[in-house]
Parts: structure tokens; C-alpha cells; sequence
């Protein structure tokens, strides 16, 4: 039996009304009016007299203001922060972003630490809401498991029976297979009795990888530019399989041809080897693209 979170989807809110609509003109204008109320004199002031160049910098400057305070009031929120300021969030939750890969001092140049994405750190912050519970909530697993170690991509949490929770384990590296010592990480911090509720028997297991490849034709506009649009439709076709390389999420024909359909292209037709049907993956599965292959057809119109 799947567990289903009912999470908040951030993207879906209204855009925040402390987020003002900046435009030069409208601040100029304004500037402008308010100028010639106060001295009648400047009722047929020029664009090149001085004044108005000196308008023109001040509106300018405001403008620069006003979106650093639009900056400054999404990045208190969490649907938007990024970087630092997520980083700030995140201790406001006792959450702090995971390392992926830590640092390499000793090449040269120095390797940096590979750090856990903005999206995903947001994603687990949200999500950790769910620890507070003591009653086991899948939810809770789900947080500890994605916080167990900076390795695991995404996990799923089912009761194949009463008592017993299956946490299903996708890794970042490779095809998403997970280590053992990955699943080591993930079952320590599952099964401390600060976590486990007593009557839970908590087992953790990798993920099992379902291939599938990317095989199409594509039919391009007249005025297309061949190598960039199979170049941008290739980015696009990556960017799907990436997205859909989560535990239990199916692969869809529609997607993939929704994806190739860039700028430029006008058609686009899937062939074996690669995904012809929608691909059905289980909430115990993950799929990996292994390859995507795209053939410039014809012109069309």
C-alpha cells in the first residue's frame, strides 16, 4: 500500500502583494508630474534640459530600490528564497542543506562540494514539518529518509503489511541504484528510537530501475536552424527524463513529445529501441533515461 502526502504546492500560490510591478516609465512619469505641480516653470521641460536628465538618474536609482526591496521580501519566503536565503529558512526549521559531494582540497584546482539544490533543499524543508509527529506518519519517514544522507535523490515509504514500512531508496549517483551504504544511512536514521515509533518494523531497500531510452524524429520549421533546435530539443528531452527520475513516477509519451516540441519544431514521431508507450513505474521503481536520439527528418511548415 503507497502513502500519499497532501503537501502544499508552492508554485500554485498567489503571487505575494508585497512584490511590487517596477517600470521605469510609470516612476519617471510620476517624477515628472510631481516636479511640474511644484514649479509651473518645468510644464515644457525638454528631454535633453538638465532637469529631466536629472530626473531620468533619480527614477533610474528608485527603480534599482524598489526591485532590491521585491529581492529582499521573496527571499524571507520560502517559496522563492534562494541560496543563502534558503539557507536561512532552513535554520528556522532545524534543517540545514546536505552535502552531495563533499570537497576535494587535494586536486588541482581544488574540487568545490557538490550541495543539495535549492529546489530540493525547499522541497525537504517543507517536508520536515512532517518529523514533528510521534505517531510514524509516512510523511515523517519520507523527511528522515530524504535527511539521512546526501545521497539519496528521492524515497517512497509503503506498508506492504500491518506493522512493517518499506522505504524505497533512489540514489543521485548513476543510474539511481542505491549503495549500501547509502541504505546503511537511511535505516540508522529510521530506526532511532527517537524516529521509530515502537510498534513500526522498518525495512529499506533501493530502488529498482526501470531503462528506457529516447528515440525520435523530428520534423523542423522551414526557417529553423537545424543543429540548434536538436540541440534545444535534446536539453528539453534531458530535462523531462531528469524530472521524471523520482520513485514511482511513470514515464509518458505525451511528455516526451510535449518536451521535443521546442521553438522550431513542428512535429515530432518516437521509434523503438526507445519509449513508444507510457511507461509504468511503481512506487518500489525509478526510471533512467539511458540515451536520447534525435534525427533530423524534414522540413515542414
Amino acid at each position: 500500500m503507497a502513502v500519499t502526502l497532501s503537501a502544499i504546492d508552492l508554485s500554485a500560490l498567489p503571487a505575494p502583494q508585497v512584490v511590487q510591478q517596477i517600470d521605469f516609465e510609470t516612476v519617471l512619469a510620476a517624477m515628472l508630474a510631481d516636479l511640474q505641480a511644484r514649479d509651473p516653470t518645468f510644464t515644457a521641460l525638454l528631454e535633453s534640459d538638465p532637469a529631466y536628465k536629472i530626473l531620468e538618474v533619480v527614477a533610474y536609482r528608485e527603480t534599482l530600490l524598489r526591485q532590491q526591496m521585491n529581492d529582499a521580501s521573496v527571499g524571507l519566503m520560502l517559496a522563492y528564497a534562494e541560496g543563502g536565503d534558503l539557507d536561512q529558512i532552513g535554520v528556522n526549521y532545524g534543517v540545514t542543506r546536505l552535502t552531495i559531494t563533499p570537497a576535494n582540497n587535494t586536486t588541482i584546482p581544488p574540487t568545490a562540494a557538490v550541495m543539495e539544490t535549492d529546489s530540493a533543499f525547499r522541497a525537504r524543508i517543507q517536508l520536515s514539518l512532517e518529523g514533528y509527529s510521534s505517531a510514524g506518519p509516512s510523511g515523517a519517514y519520507l523527511y528522515f529518509a530524504k535527511s539521512a544522507s546526501g545521497d539519496v535523490l528521492d524515497a517512497s515509504v509503503t506498508s506492504p503489511q500491518p506493522g512493517t514500512v518499506l522505504v524505497t531508496v533512489l540514489s543521485q549517483t548513476g543510474t539511481g541504484g542505491a549503495p549500501q551504504a547509502t541504505l546503511d544511512a537511511v535505516s540508522a536514521a529510521l530506526n532511532s528510537t527517537s524516529v521509530r515509533p515502537l510498534c513500526d518494523t522498518v525495512q529499506v531497500q533501493s530502488a529498482s530501475i526501470v531503462s528506457y531510452s529516447i528515440v525520435a524524429t523530428l520534423t523542423l520549421a522551414s526557417t529553423a536552424d537545424q543543429a540548434t533546435v536538436l540541440a534545444n530539443a535534446q536539453a528539453a528531452a534531458q530535462a523531462y527524463a531528469t524530472a521524471r527520475h523520482k520513485v514511482g513516477l511513470p514515464v509518458y509519451v505525451v511528455g516526451v513529445i510535449s518536451a521535443l516540441m521546442v521553438t522550431g519544431v513542428v512535429d515530432a514521431v518516437l521509434a523503438a529501441p526507445g519509449i513508444t508507450t507510457d511507461l509504468a513505474i511503481t512506487d518500489l521503481q525509478a526510471s533512467y533515461c539511458t540515451g536520447i536520439t534525435l534525427t533530423f527528418g524534414a522540413y515542414g511548415v
